[in-house]
């Protein structure tokens, strides 16, 4: 049975993982309507990764005894100012999820809660991996600069399939 601490935070952690969902959804709308095809590709793959995410949250909840609660989301925002504006953001926004994350962890042990401990490290590992391929996003988007847009648009769901964790799951 989980503690109510621990099934508050992971409720809170369903609510991020489903924004973070809507979020990308949003984002890749944006790049498909502005012509950026394998951006929209990879965006609406992460969406898919992040509500994967929220149901892996949410089933454990239930294996685990608590109650589950499915929140409303709130609006991502809709429009961007460029690609690389975009990453920046996707960056900043997994970096709040690893955060999120940490404060589980560091929770978990507090309350000596071993199970839920063992059951986030899998988030932990999988931060790690979010955090550095997008940051190796962004350092692509810096050396081919804003004139080869073109070529990173081809190329962005390579650097997903080789650097991401989707790729493993």
């Amino acid at each position: 049975m989980l503690k109510k601490k621990v099934e508050d935070i992971c409720n809170r952690q369903v609510e991020r993982e489903g924004y973070s969902s809507n979020l990308y959804l949003a984002m890749a709308t944006w790049a498909e309507n502005s012509g950026y095809s394998g951006v929209a590709d990879w965006l609406y793959a992460q969406a898919e990764e992040e509500r994967l995410h929220m149901l892996k949250f949410i089933k454990y909840i239930n294996e685990r005894g608590g109650k589950v609660v499915v929140p409303a989301f709130k609006k991502p925002p809709a429009d961007f100012k460029g690609v690389e504006e975009m990453f920046r953001e996707v960056l900043k926004h997994e970096e709040f999820v690893t955060a999120s994350i940490n404060e589980i962890v560091a929770l978990t042990l507090a309350e000596k809660d071993f199970n839920t401990h063992n059951f986030v490290q899998w988030f932990v590992n999988e931060q790690v991996e979010e955090e550095a391929n997008v940051m190796a996003i962004l350092d692509k988007l810096k050396l081919l600069g804003k004139n080869n847009m073109y070529q990173f648009d081809r190329d962005i769901m390579s650097m997903r399939a080789t650097g991401g964790s989707a790729a493993a799951e």
